[in-house]
């Protein structure tokens, strides 16, 4: 009876090992979902949500630890069968942790408004409505604090001088920006060589605004362009991704 209880005891640490790490899991990914849709949905602001993530960031990691002390001491005990679950677990917490690391990377830098003119960034008239019903902040640029703060963050952005005339060059950006995914185009002034649209992130629905000026600079046109998140103080990078993403494509559509 003792030889074979502690092989049976062995057993039953394993298993409550591999239950309490995709319990953590579980938990993790329940608040992954409950997260972005009880903002979507208005129960409360985002700030809880980040809150919900953080949550589910710590169940995530502790589920992995102790689905991966199951598997490291215990695969030979639980078998193949009793191990797919916590390899999930284990490659969920270490999805979080490359997560998290990525945030520490980009969430040092507290920007959410990027523009290629810091020194008279194009501003935005029809995104203001939005805006306000949505009590975002504010479209005001926040001057020469800001302005330091994305040149040692992002010192390769800036406008683009194309040979072309306003009237083409306006007709060009207009094209690229119609063609850049996700992007939903909500005014468009030749006159006034401006330019607005918004994208929406996937999992949050957070709105950010777009606005691109074409002016008259010599015999060509430059192109400026700002891009500002209507939740937040900082944008883990996002803003400054899409402003790249947009110029590379408008490089690319002017040869």
């Amino acid at each position: 009876m003792t030889r074979n209880a502690r092989p049976d005891k062995r057993l039953q640490r394993f298993i409550r090992l591999r239950r309490s790490g995709v319990l953590g899991a579980a938990l993790a990914l329940l608040l992954l979902a409950l997260a972005p849709l009880g903002w979507r949905l208005g129960l409360w602001p985002y700030a809880i949500s980040f809150a919900l993530i953080g949550l589910a960031a710590l169940l995530a990691i502790a589920g992995a630890v102790l689905a991966g002390i199951a598997l490291a001491f215990g695969r030979a005990t639980l078998g193949w069968r009793g191990a797919t679950l916590p390899i999930l677990a284990v490659l969920l917490g270490l999805g979080f942790l490359a997560a998290a690391w990525q945030i520490i990377q980009h969430g040092a830098v507290p920007i959410h408004d990027i523009s290629t003119d810091p020194d008279n960034p194009p501003a935005f008239i029809a995104a203001l409505p939005a805006r306000q019903a949505e009590h975002a902040a504010s479209a005001a640029y926040a001057g020469a604090a800001l302005a330091r703060q994305q040149q040692g963050a992002y010192p390769d952005i800036g406008p683009i001088v194309l040979a072309a005339a306003p009237a083409p060059a306006f007709a060009l950006a207009l094209a690229t920006a119609r063609a850049m995914p996700g992007w939903t185009i909500t005014a468009s002034d030749p006159r006034a060589g401006r330019i607005e649209a918004s994208q929406a992130s996937f999992w949050f629905g957070f709105v950010d605004d777009i606005v691109i000026r074409v002016e008259a600079e010599g015999a060509g046109s430059r192109i400026d362009m700002r891009s500002l998140s209507r939740q937040g103080v900082g944008d883990l990078g996002v803003n400054a991704r899409r402003v790249r993403a947009y110029l590379a494509a408008l490089r690319r559509a002017a040869g």
